[in-house]
């Protein structure tokens, strides 16, 4: 499994790092592919995001961004874990709306 380093500033470089990440790992075209994104939650706070990039041919490539120990979990296609990335810095989550209860 290889390991790097980034800084990191916004969620946007987030994203990007991910695409071309994700679409080096399968030799893809970014610009040919569809990413999804979730942001993960621990008992209603967030705690990460999911990113899954849809490529050519049912190809399937997911990164978690696990703000914990804020690092980036990369999956190849075959969902073994093929690299991780620490992150020296990084932007704060969005906070998901509460549901309110009536009442």
């Amino acid at each position: 499994m290889l390991e790097h380093q980034a800084n990191i500033n916004s969620l946007e470089e987030i994203r990007r790092y991910v695409v071309e990440t994700l679409s080096t790992l399968e030799l893809l075209k970014s610009d040919r592919c569809q990413l999804r994104v979730r942001l993960l939650t621990r008992g209603g706070e967030p705690c990460g995001m999911y990113f899954c990039l849809h490529g050519p041919r049912a190809v399937r490539l997911s990164a978690i961004w696990e703000t914990e120990s804020n690092s980036i979990l990369f999956y190849g296609s075959t969902g073994e874990r093929v690299q991780r990335t620490r992150l020296t810095a990084a932007p704060q989550l969005p906070v998901p709306p509460r549901n309110k209860l009536a009442g």
